[in-house]
C-alpha cells in the first residue's frame, strides 16, 4: 500500500508539472464545465422536469438491459451451468418423495434469509439514497420478538404462523424465565443475514474506486473527486469532517484488514470513504469484504440487536409509557394511545381476537403505515432521478467527446 501511496503522488507531481507548462487555464475551464454540467443533472428530477426525467430513465434502462444482456452473452457458460442447476432443482422440487420435507424447510429458510439479505442491500447500496431497512423493517421485527418473549416468557412461537406472525405458544412457563441471550439467538440469523446484505451493498465504491485506479481514469463521481481533493489537500485540512474524512482513510490505508474491521463495527456514516480507500490503493478484494463482512454482519449487527432488545425490554417500555403520561398537559392524551397498542399486541400474542377490547386500528401503527409507504416511495423516486442522471452523464460524455475529435 506505501508503493500505491508513493504513486499517487507522483501522479499528483506530474499533474502539478502540466499545470506549469500552460495546462493551468485548460484545466480550469474543465473543472467550471464539469460543474456546470453537474449542476444540470441534479436539476434532473420528478418535481422539477417530470417528463425529461421519466424520458431518461427508460432510456437509461434500456442501455443497461442491454449492457447486461451482452455481459450475459459473454459469459454463457456460467450462465448455462446455472441454468442447468436451476433445472436440477426445479425438478427436485416438484418430484414427490421422502425429500420434499427437506425442500420445504430449505425453501422457507432460504427466502427468508433472501430477504434480509436483499433488505440489507437496499440500505447500503446508495441508488440514490439507501433505504432505512433497518429502522422500518429489522428494528421492528427484533422490537416485536422482544416484547412478545417478555409477554409470553418464551421464544418458542409455533411455527407457522412466527415469522409471519407472532402466537405465545401454549407450554406452561415461569414468570420472569426469558433471558437477553434466548431473545439473541432468535432474531440471529436475520440479523446476520441483514449485516451481510449492508457488506454486499459497500461493494460498488470500492470497485469504482479500484477499476478507476486501474485504468488511470478520473471517473464523474462526486465521492471520488472528494476523496482526490482530500488526498490533495490532507496537510492542510482544519474542519472537523474533512479531518475524520482524513482520520478513516489513514486508518484503512495504515492499519489494513483490522483498520476496515474497525470502521465497520461501528455505525459509521463515512464507511463509504473506506471503501473508496481500499478500491484506490488497491487493496485486496478478501481483504476488503473480509474485514467488512465480520465487522456489519457479526460485530455491529450485535451491537444494534443489544440495544433494540434493551430498549424494548418490558420494564424499559413501561417506564417509557409513564413518562410519557408524565409530560405536563399533554402527557394523558399522549400515553393513551400507547397504553392502548401495547395492550392491542398482547392480546394478539394470546390469539384472543374475541376478548372485550377494541380490535380497531391504532394511529401508532397508522403513522408507521404510512411512514414506511412514504420512505418506499422516494427511495423509488431516488432510484428514478438517480438512473434519469446517469443518462443525461451519458449525454454530456458524448458531447464532450466529440468535441475532442473535432
Amino acid at each position: 500500500m506505501a508503493e500505491n501511496g508513493t504513486d499517487c503522488d507522483q501522479r499528483r507531481i506530474g499533474m502539478n508539472k502540466e499545470q506549469h507548462n500552460g495546462n493551468f487555464t485548460d484545466s480550469s475551464l474543465l473543472s467550471e464545465r464539469k460543474r456546470r454540467e453537474r449542476q444540470e443533472r441534479l436539476n434532473i428530477v420528478l418535481w422539477r422536469q417530470p417528463l425529461v426525467t421519466l424520458q431518461y430513465f427508460f432510456l437509461e434502462t434500456l442501455i443497461n438491459l442491454k449492457e447486461w444482456t451482452i455481459k450475459l452473452w459473454h459469459r454463457r457458460s456460467i450462465l448455462v451451468s446455472f441454468l442447468l442447476t436451476l433445472a436440477v432443482l426445479t425438478a427436485t422440487y416438484y418430484i414427490e418423495g421422502t425429500h420434499q420435507q427437506y425442500v420445504r424447510y430449505m425453501e422457507k429458510k432460504f427466502f427468508w434469509c433472501a430477504y434480509w439479505v436483499g433488505l440489507g442491500i437496499l440500505s447500503s447500496v446508495g441508488l440514490g439514497t439507501g433505504l432505512h431497512t433497518f429502522l422500518l423493517y429489522l428494528g421492528p421485527h427484533i422490537a416485536s420478538v422482544t416484547l412478545a418473549a417478555y409477554e409470553c416468557n418464551s421464544v418458542n412461537f409455533p411455527e407457522p404462523p412466527y415469522p409471519d406472525q407472532i402466537i405465545c405458544p401454549d407450554e406452561e412457563t415461569t414468570e420472569g424465565s426469558i433471558s437477553l441471550w434466548a431473545i439473541i439467538s432468535k432474531v440471529r440469523l436475520e440479523a446476520c443475514m441483514w449485516g451481510a446484505g449492508t457488506a454486499i451493498g459497500e461493494l460498488p465504491p470500492y470497485f469504482m474506486a479500484r477499476a478507476a485506479r486501474l485504468s488511470g481514469a478520473e471517473p464523474d463521481d462526486e465521492e471520488y473527486q472528494e476523496f482526490e481533493e482530500m488526498l490533495e489537500h490532507a496537510e492542510t485540512a482544519q474542519d472537523f469532517a474533512s479531518r475524520a474524512k482524513l482520520a478513516v482513510q489513514n486508518l484503512v490505508q495504515k492499519v489494513g484488514f483490522f483498520g476496515i474491521l474497525a470502521c465497520a463495527s461501528i455505525p459509521n456514516p463515512l464507511f463509504d470513504l473506506a471503501g473508496i480507500t481500499c478500491g484506490h490503493f488497491l487493496v485486496p478484494f478478501w481483504t476488503f469484504f473480509g474485514a467488512t463482512l465480520i465487522g456489519k454482519a457479526v460485530i455491529k449487527m450485535h451491537i444494534q440487536k443489544l440495544f433494540v432488545i434493551i430498549t424494548f425490554s418490558k420494564h424499559i417500555v413501561e417506564q417509557m409509557v409513564s413518562l410519557i403520561g408524565a409530560i405536563p398537559s399533554i402527557g394523558p392524551s399522549l400515553q393513551k394511545p400507547f397504553q392502548e397498542y401495547l395492550e392491542a399486541q398482547r392480546i394478539k400474542l394470546h390469539h384472543k381476537s374475541d376478548s372485550g377490547v377494541p380490535q380497531g386500528e391504532n394511529w401508532l401503527s397508522w403513522m408507521f403505515e404510512k411512514l414506511v409507504i412514504v420512505m418506499v416511495c422516494y427511495f423509488i423516486l431516488s432510484i428514478i432521478n438517480s438512473m434519469a442522471q446517469s443518462y443525461a452523464k451519458r449525454q454530456q460524455q458524448k458531447m464532450y467527446s466529440e468535441e475532442k475529435t473535432k
